[in-house]
């Protein structure tokens, strides 16, 4: 199993679990349970955790497939000055739900600001990790892909 490989099974990971910490996050806020929303921040914890492997394994992969034939070395950069901005929203994403998940154990009177916070930053996340998938899959799936001045999909020159 190489880098690319690896970067595929792992670079999921940060764009799900964020949904599914939000969702719970929402739940705990309706059902108003703290131990609901202590769930919602390990999530959003383990999402900064799955970014680490995702992000590290990206030097690999673009080693792998930079060299292959088509392959458009622009697609490869704007995907990679997006993953490090998303890496960096999960790593803070993570680390606003460490201290939510202390103020929530301490009872602290802005845990509950906090929880909005972390919604509110959870969505920043999503929107970067929707970006970072795509602008991901553009490198190898020429049929997503946008021509910048039309708009159109960009068609391959063997058609």
């Amino acid at each position: 199993m190489n880098d690319a490989h690896l970067h595929l099974v792992f670079n999921h990971l940060p764009i799900i679990i964020p949904i599914v910490g939000l969702l719970v996050m929402i739940v705990g806020l309706i059902i108003r349970s703290e131990v609901v929303k202590r769930t919602a921040y390990f999530i959003f914890i383990l999402c900064a955790v799955c970014t680490i492997p995702a992000f590290f394994t990206g030097e690999g992969a673009e080693e792998a497939v930079e060299h292959l034939q088509r392959m458009d070395e622009k697609y490869i950069h704007i995907h990679e000055e997006m993953a490090e901005t998303f890496a960096l929203l999960s790593y803070l994403l993570g680390a606003i739900s460490i201290f939510g998940l202390w103020a929530s154990l301490k009872q602290k009177s802005f845990s509950k600001m906090i929880t909005y916070v972390a919604i509110v930053f959870s969505l920043v996340v999503l929107f970067f990790g929707k970006q970072t998938g795509t602008t991901g899959g553009e490198v190898r799936h020429t049929e997503i892909r946008n021509d910048s001045a039309s708009g159109a999909p960009v068609q391959d020159s063997d058609d």
